[in-house]
């Protein structure tokens, strides 16, 4: 008897939190991913993060591809985009390659539209006997 290798498909929620359900934890998953409740720590993930309406998150997330329904605050660091749909609301950072916000999202943030972590401006070098 052989056995089929499950295939991965990013179109199916693999997990799932619903909305009665509150967690505090590092997250990390494959495949995709749905939060209707609440949860507070560090996600972790190079998939799909999609935060429902009810759904409110308090983390760190370094991402693929987030949707945001609901609400979140943080840090967000996606690879490939972060979409705010119109009940969605950010508070935080996002750093990322592409940003859709839908008319009546609400954001609160510093944004960054590239695939590359910020870096910090170089110190100037000051030689032994001169004035700064």
């Amino acid at each position: 008897m052989k056995e089929k290798k499950k295939e991965l498909n990013e179109d199916k929620i693999t997990g799932f939190f619903d909305k009665d359900t509150i967690i505090k934890g590092d997250l990390s998953f494959k495949g995709s991913f749905r939060i209707d409740g609440h949860f507070k720590g560090k996600i972790d993930s190079d998939s799909l993060l999609i935060i429902g309406e009810k759904g409110k998150v308090e983390a760190d997330v370094n991402i693929g591809y987030i949707i945001i329904n609901g609400e979140i605050k943080g840090n967000i660091q996606a690879k490939e985009k972060v979409e705010i749909n119109p009940h969605g609301r950010v508070i935080g950072t996002i750093i990322t390659p592409k940003l859709i916000v839908e008319e009546g999202a609400y954001l609160e943030v510093n944004c960054q539209t590239s695939d590359k972590a910020p870096q910090p401006a170089p110190a100037e070098k000051i030689n032994p006997g001169q004035q700064p």
